[in-house]
């Protein structure tokens, strides 16, 4: 089969971030499926120069093939900007489907955020008549509402007539959540039966790289011996929120207890400054590292943390990083509520944090790094959770399974 995918956010080879779809189209591709990408240029958490192009084709493998597409260099300037960047992507991509794809596909898939990309998606599905696949990262509009971005009451209206038209048109409906799902359907009642679930997982396969990794070694070369390394990866944005950790950290100082934060956002600068000006010993932030190295910082860390904005939206969702911290063994410090905070405890695999709560933060971190032993056995049961329920090389099977029913 002939798969088109839509994806803005595709990760480049060695980026640092969500690699869901670089990891289904490596599947996907060993089943014999031929993929084409239609990807965005640059990174969705670092600005960069704009690589003087507007299409950009990479042969990944035989089967493989991304097109890089003209986005908007305004993205990581302002809201306005990025929503610009959206519609610039979503017209390149089109003129890419239509002139720098030479064989039709049999199938269409287009994973939001942007929820705007999915008019493309249905655009080139109905110009082609193929089948066309939606799947929801995020629920937009109702995070960018919930989160303030969106205040326009005509762009809000707007955004969920496209939300709902978009969820009619399409033949499936892939969610990473049985929250997106609910919330959907509490909505939607009459498209409940387009609805399938996928979520994050994992994918064992990095960790066959790390078989001899001396943890030791690498914490010396950090200088974090002696410390709690508590380690989060992920974006520095709004949603994140990661003032809350340093909020934490300035009533931790007494402790061991040291966090280091890896990844790209603009809010990096502006949390940096705020360490600083706090002179806060117990706090590093560190450059965005590539998928495959990643791994060498958790194994070493002695627990992984998950934390968003306390938003009632926010509730829905599982943390991307909660997976990789489960893979590598080690607890998880659920700094989320909702079905997050309800994975973690079903699988015993670490705390629960109450969100932008720094004295919660203070009272159960300080007890629970006093018992090694829990943390030790959070870890492994995180681990055998997520591999009995969260192996992606399953997932992927369960997506080509949707794909080849008789019913699609």
């Amino acid at each position: 089969m002939k798969i088109l995918l839509i994806h803005q956010y595709f990760l480049s080879e060695n980026d640092a971030g969500g690699s869901r779809w670089n990891e289904f189209a490596r599947f996907f591709t060993e089943n014999g499926h031929q993929v084409t990408v239609l990807a965005g240029m640059g990174h969705y958490a670092k600005a960069e120069k704009p690589r003087g192009k507007y299409f950009e084709t990479q042969e990944i493998n035989p089967n493989l093939t991304v097109i890089r597409c003209y986005v908007s260099a305004l993205y990581h300037k302002s809201y306005t900007g990025r929503f610009w960047a959206y519609f610039t992507f979503l017209f390149s991509c089109f003129w890419a489907a239509c002139f720098k794809i030479k064989q039709k596909p049999d199938l269409i898939i287009t994973t939001s955020p942007p929820l705007h990309a999915g008019l493309v998606g249905f655009l080139i599905a109905k110009f082609k008549n193929v089948p066309f696949i939606l799947e929801i990262r995020d629920l937009w509009p109702l995070f960018a509402v919930e989160m303030g971005v969106l205040k326009n009451k005509i762009l809000i209206k707007l955004a969920y007539r496209i939300e709902y038209f978009l969820y009619q048109k399409v033949q499936k409906i892939v969610v990473l959540t049985p929250a997106f799902k609910q919330n959907i359907i509490a909505r939607y009642e009459k498209i409940s039966y387009k609805i399938s679930i996928i979520p994050n997982g994992v994918d064992t396969d990095f960790l066959k790289i790390y078989r001899d990794f001396d943890v030791e070694n690498f914490r010396k070369k950090m200088a974090w011996q002696g410390k709690n390394i508590v380690i989060y990866v992920g974006a520095f944005g709004l949603a994140n929120h990661l003032e809350q950790i340093i909020n934490a950290a300035e009533m931790l100082q007494d402790t061991k207890i040291h966090f280091v934060l890896i990844g790209e956002g603009k809010d990096k600068i502006a949390l940096k400054n705020k360490v600083k000006e706090k002179k806060l010993e117990n706090i590093s932030i560190l450059p965005a590292v590539p998928k495959k190295d990643i791994f060498a910082y958790i194994l070493s860390a002695d627990a992984g943390l998950a934390v968003l904005k306390k938003t009632t939206a926010f509730k829905t969702i599982y943390s991307n990083k909660t997976f990789d911290y489960m893979l590598c063994k080690k607890p998880v410090l659920m700094a989320i509520d909702g079905i997050s905070r309800a994975l973690i405890e079903d699988a015993d695999a670490g705390i629960f944090l109450e969100p932008e709560n720094p004295n919660d933060w203070d009272i159960k971190l300080r007890t629970y790094f006093q018992k090694p032993e829990i943390l030790n056995q959070h870890g492994e049961n995180g681990y055998l959770f997520a591999c009995e329920h969260f192996d992606r090389q399953k997932l992927a099977d369960t997506y080509l399974e949707i794909i080849n029913s008789k019913s699609f």
